[in-house]
């Protein structure tokens, strides 16, 4: 197919503006040679961050990044033709990156049109507009390199993949379709300078208007809440549930007032649709529930000890200290020692003091790892001493005397993974992990 490439780019550039956010930046004060310094004495300075938006609407609705605008006590848009006005933060949300702005034009703007993200195909061509290292609007071209990209920025990662130059300016900027519809907002890159290397990641159309859309109405995102926990099924799960194959995410914590307990949902469960929608990863399904308006009833499908059924729990509104990242996920690796029959774990009961640091309750049964053997799979693992382990599978770890003969369970069920449900001394999100560890050699 033929494009009019540059008929279609001037007919975009005055709906894309250059974002110029100014900020105050701490800094600490020139020192003379020798001189003492005073702990917490700093001064001032402007700091002037460099982005790109695109209007949204005619009377004046500005898209950009959160990033680009986060701490600005002024914030100015400039359009192609040179006009400057200044912007004014009407809602904006860190963890989806997303900020809404206002200006006032003399006349209606020129709007970009939203195209449908979820029928972008790998190879597509695209265009990138926007403020590269503030040089001024400026046009690449690429294709879409990869969909569904998830750079542990968020729980909900899904960001499209463009080879089109992205460098840092473009922030906020569109990612346009060859029919000039905005198909992204370009966001994130990833590269060993500070320049583009064909890894530019962009926040798809359709998840960018839901965000803009409780902007509108709430001034702040107001997704929906299930309190679960999960983590994506790993084939060593699977091999450990008896699984053939790894399908759907696993339950690893429940939050007693949420919707989730009250559906009867049980850690251990594995999630395999949402609402009749078939689930690709962890991060399909917290963006569902996310998007899912409070109050809306919806159905989940569910693994329980090899029988499947469905449940229908009532969204709730998730409680803003929930949001946080995901842990980095852990590489597979090789073991360097012989699988001993405890994995390597030393354990000892959990006491009072302990389960204070681990933010357990009483009422939570588990035991205590005071020691874990190095070159261990649970060391390479991440696992540490000060972890508790709370279950072996569905066997709850009530005392010291429960540990190795759950292992031994398992093997007895010629499983070469067992699954225990692990809480973590430390770690970056609330909750306990789902952790697999060889429990006999492979083979």
């Amino acid at each position: 197919m033929q494009y009019d490439r540059s008929g279609l780019v001037q007919s975009l550039l005055p709906m894309v503006v250059n974002i110029t956010a100014l900020a105050v930046a701490a800094t600490p004060p020139p020192q003379m040679a020798g001189a003492a310094t005073e702990p917490g004495v700093a001064s001032s300075e402007q700091k002037r961050a460099l982005g790109s938006g695109f209007v949204i609407d005619p009377k004046g609705e500005i898209v950009t990044n959160y990033h680009v605008i986060d701490g600005a006590y002024e914030v100015i848009a400039t359009f192609s033709d040179g006009m400057q006005l200044e912007a004014k933060v009407e809602a904006a949300d860190r963890l989806a990156d997303i900020a809404l702005l206002s200006v006032a034009p003399p006349s209606p703007l020129k709007a970009t049109e939203w195209g449908d993200s979820s029928t972008v195909k790998v190879g597509d061509p695209v265009l990138a507009i926007g403020n590269p290292l503030g040089v001024g609007l400026s046009v690449t071209g690429g294709i879409v390199s990869a969909l569904n990209r998830d750079i542990m920025e968020t729980p909900y990662d899904d960001y499209i993949q463009t080879d089109a130059p992205i460098n840092h300016g473009n922030s906020g900027g569109p990612l346009f379709d060859m029919r000039g519809r905005v198909v992204g907002i370009n966001t994130a890159i990833i590269s060993p300078t500070a320049g583009s290397a064909g890894l530019g990641f962009a926040i798809p159309a359709n998840g960018a208007r839901f965000v803009i859309g409780q902007l509108r109405r709430f001034g702040w995102l107001h997704p929906g809440w299930l309190g679960i926990k999960v983590q994506q099924l790993t084939p060593n799960m699977a091999e450990a549930l008896g699984m053939e194959e790894p399908r759907g995410s696993i339950v690893a914590y429940i939050t007693e007032s949420g919707a989730a307990a009250a559906a009867g949902i049980q850690v251990g469960d594995i999630i395999l649709d949402y609402n009749g929608k078939a689930l690709s990863d962890e991060r399909a399904l917290l963006r569902g529930i996310a998007e899912t308006a409070p109050g809306t009833r919806v159905s989940l499908t569910i693994l329980r000890k090899g029988e499947t059924k469905v449940v229908t729990a009532t969204v709730g509104e998730w409680p803003r200290q929930q949001w946080e990242r995901f842990d980095a996920p852990v590489s597979p690796v090789k073991m360097t020692q012989a699988i001993e029959p405890n994995l390597g774990l030393t354990v000892a009961p959990l006491l009072t003091a302990q389960r204070l640091r681990l933010g357990l309750g009483p009422e939570i049964p588990g035991i205590l790892i005071t020691a874990v053997a190095p070159g261990t799979d649970a060391a390479w693992r991440g696992m540490a001493a000060g972890d508790a382990i709370l279950r072996v599978q569905d066997r709850v770890m009530r005392t010291t005397a429960d540990y190795v003969p759950a292992l031994d369970a398992m093997r007895a069920e010629h499983r070469q993974f067992a699954l225990l449900l692990i809480q973590p001394l430390k770690q970056t999100r609330p909750g306990p992990e789902w952790r697999a560890l060889q429990i006999a050699p492979q083979g």
